[in-house]
């Protein structure tokens, strides 16, 4: 296709309108092709401001110096600032990326949590401004409080969304914002509502589903949990990402390009923040990618990075959609614009970014954009919106009334945990794709093998995002709560009734009912998780000794349960085949002894979930999957009551490159 080459942030910045102010009319300092973006998003009505709120916001901001400003708009990783230095700056909010503990501790205790964090609140209430404005502390609590020793995690979005319960949704939202409470934290980076289109993205498993609709209701869900009436004890700030169109990169190519044409992209990677803006969300995070509008003449129109894109930021976001809270950056995404670095990037703030996350650069990121607005790069009506924006937040997050620390749950170790609701959710997310010969339910009282490492790993139940971003890097002992199968398989069926043998040969010489075999993947995020084109992708490509593993168990006449720990919906006619039972447990959390009373069949537990993306049956996937690429699609799943008997599958040949 011929590229046509448009500038998202071309307009003068004469003709820069920013919401903060009366809203301009559309046509004021848009080219026709951003107008046209614009227009295309169907208009939200602007919520009613607090005139009282309002007021006094108007006060603070006329009383503080450019560098107050800057500081306020500034957001510091606690690895690279102190919280002298806090104050010093007059730093607005910090964050600890995944893998940061106080200390750099993996073993921080909910003490050391709550010490780092009135140590940073201390800093910001001790400036010299004349109304001292408290701090915000953003952390990714993603699934559960993932970063903090001794915290639940849930479920991650991929299970979640085949789960669809908005009532469990809401409930994990508030547990989630107890937890994050309890370290004296009051801002929660979820949810993602991506609409991941290709499972080759390392972050797959943050999407709720390939369905826009269903993504939509879940992440309100979740939002209206985390946030509840926004300064209560156990409430946190809520961050819908990534703005917009991160799961519909081509190739599935983390920070990629999104091509779409413009309807496809509003009603597909647009629906979630609908939900999310009518939800009561107070902040936006921008996404890395870039998108380019793909036209019927057959052209494309770049519009490139979304963090330099003033049009969706300004224009739809914040004029068209009517979003008043504050927009973020993602992790030195400024970086990515032509022409910025780390520490300097006019275009980002002009394209209407609210707070930067400028990690280790924050000194000369301040330094720059105080620069900037001196010599005219940066207008002072900018400054003054975000500002606005960042203060508004703080004042209905009730942060200028009482202080975050004071909360109830502020040091409380009981509010990390909630085993019940996380065990709720494994039942509830787990899928049965295939139960022969009535494999499943496995009653009580059977002599059960059970091969695969996986079957006692809490890294790999857990996947990326716990622990440490890429959850990698951990051991069981890292874990302080919950089970693994493994563990509530002999709590379920009895210690005398399950063997476990990593690698299947305990098989030749032991008299058993069933094998249950337990299969994962290596715990994962972006980059490390992500499977490039023409990479085949698929569980035993990827992981072949779980191909040989089924090998050795299947064909010896006893009905082979496997049990696949994924981040995604992902190529395994292969191993359905050598299996009587196979679930999709995807990555289940701290929890996942759970599916032993799923198993069992106790209490009446039944498998309800219901896959959120089809499920492939090519190991060369492209965006999307064609019906003929398909061996399940979305929305289904077995149940006990529902019995269906699947013959030998079509196995895709070997290969190694995609053609």
């Amino acid at each position: 296709m011929k590229l046509r080459f448009t500038l998202a942030t071309a307009a003068p910045l004469a003709l820069l309108s920013f919401s903060g102010m009366a809203d301009a009319r559309l046509d004021a300092g848009w080219t026709a092709q951003e107008r046209q973006v614009i227009r295309a998003w169907p208009a939200r009505k602007a919520a009613r401001l607090d005139a009282g709120i309002e007021a006094r916001i108007a006060r603070i901001v006329a009383g503080m110096t450019l560098e107050q400003k800057i500081g306020q708009m500034t957001q510091a990783e606690i690895r690279s600032i102190t919280p002298d230095q806090v104050r010093q700056y007059y730093i607005g909010t910090i964050l600890n990326g995944g893998g940061a503990w106080p200390g750099m501790n993996k073993a921080a205790t909910l003490a050391d949590w709550t010490k780092l964090a009135a140590a940073y609140s201390a800093g910001a209430m001790s400036t010299d401004m004349n109304i001292r404005i408290p701090l915000i502390w953003g952390i990714d609590a993603v699934h559960g409080n993932n970063n903090v020793r001794g915290a639940t995690t849930f479920p991650h979005n991929i299970g979640l969304g085949a789960a669809n319960d908005l009532n469990l949704m809401h409930r994990i939202g508030r547990a989630t914002a107890r937890q994050v409470r309890a370290t004296g934290i009051n801002w929660a980076f979820a949810p993602t509502v991506a609409v991941v289109q290709n499972q080759r993205w390392g972050r797959a498993y943050e999407s709720y589903s390939s369905d826009p609709a269903l993504v939509a209701r879940n992440g309100a869900a979740l939002i209206r949990g985390l946030q509840g009436q926004l300064n209560g004890d156990g409430d946190v700030l809520a961050s819908v990402k990534h703005f917009a169109g991160d799961g519909g990169t081509a190739g599935g190519i983390d920070q990629g390009e999104n091509r779409s044409p413009l309807a496809q992209y509003v009603k597909v990677d647009g629906a979630g923040y609908y939900a999310a803006l009518d939800a009561g969300v107070q902040t936006v995070m921008i996404s890395y990618n870039s998108w380019t509008m793909l036209v019927p003449a057959g052209d494309a129109v770049p519009f490139g990075k979304m963090h330099g894109n003033r049009a969706m930021i300004t224009g739809v976001l914040k004029q068209r959609l009517k979003f008043d809270g504050l927009v973020v950056s993602d992790w030195n995404a400024i970086e990515q614009i032509p022409g910025c670095t780390r520490d300097h990037c006019p275009q980002a703030i002009n394209a209407g970014t609210d707070v930067f996350m400028v990690p280790d650069d924050w000194k000369a990121f301040i330094a720059n954009t105080v620069a900037d607005v001196r010599e005219g790069r940066v207008p002072m009506a900018r400054i003054d919106d975000a500002v606005t924006r960042i203060l508004r937040v703080k004042f209905r997050a009730g942060m200028f009334d009482r202080g975050v620390l004071s909360g109830r749950f502020t040091g409380q170790q009981t509010a990390l945990t909630d085993r019940p609701l996380a065990q709720e959710a494994v039942r509830k997310s787990a899928v049965l794709l295939k139960n022969n010969r009535g494999a499943l339910p496995l009653k009580t009282g059977k002599k059960i093998l059970v091969v695969g490492a996986a079957a006692d790993s809490f890294p790999i139940q857990s996947g990326g995002w716990t622990v440490t971003w890429q959850g990698d890097d951990t051991t069981n002992a890292d874990f302080t709560t919950g089970e693994t199968l493994l563990a509530g398989l002999r709590r379920v069926y009895g210690d005398a009734n399950v063997t476990w043998s990593p690698d299947g040969g305990a098989i030749d010489g032991g008299k058993f009912d069933a094998v249950l075999a337990v299969l994962g993947e290596t715990p994962h995020a972006e980059t490390k998780g992500d499977v490039r084109w023409p990479a085949p992708i698929g569980q035993s490509v990827q992981y072949p000794a779980d191909k040989a593993l089924l090998d050795r168990v299947a064909g010896r006449g006893l009905p082979v349960i496997t049990v696949l720990y994924s981040g995604r919906t992902t190529y395994a006619t292969d191993l359905i085949n050598r299996s009587d039972a196979f679930v999709a447990a995807f990555l289940p959390g701290s929890e996942a002894g759970a599916l032993a009373e799923l198993f069992a069949g106790q209490r009446g537990y039944a498998f309800s979930g219901r896959l959120s993306f089809a499920w492939p049956n090519t190991t060369c996937p492209g965006n999307g999957y064609p019906l003929t690429q398909q061996l399940f699609a979305r929305g289904y799943g077995l149940s006990y009551a529902k019995a269906r008997r699947i013959g030998a599958l079509q196995e895709a040949p070997a290969i190694l490159t995609c053609p």
